[in-house]
């Protein structure tokens, strides 16, 4: 059970780091620390970027509860 725990782990981990990296789009340091760079402007996620976000927040998820199973199983 441990080993396919830490099989899921890698495989989300990975998947999570590639729908990151595609989500990136240019953003400066300062919108990384909150900052507006469009000039205060808020923009709203639509199409392909909102599926995105929502597959980061289920990975993101996923990715938590494979780490609390394999804690469990480990101890």
């Amino acid at each position: 059970m441990e080993v396919a725990l830490y099989i899921a782990a890698i495989i989300v981990s990975i998947a999570l780091i590639i729908i990151i990296l595609f989500q990136v789009k240019g953003s400066g340091l300062g919108d990384l620390l909150g900052g507006a760079g469009d000039g205060g402007i808020s923009r709203t996620r639509r199409g392909l970027e909102k599926t995105l976000y929502h597959i980061t927040i289920g990975l993101s998820f996923v990715f938590l509860l494979i780490a609390i199973l394999s804690a469990y199983y480990a101890g």
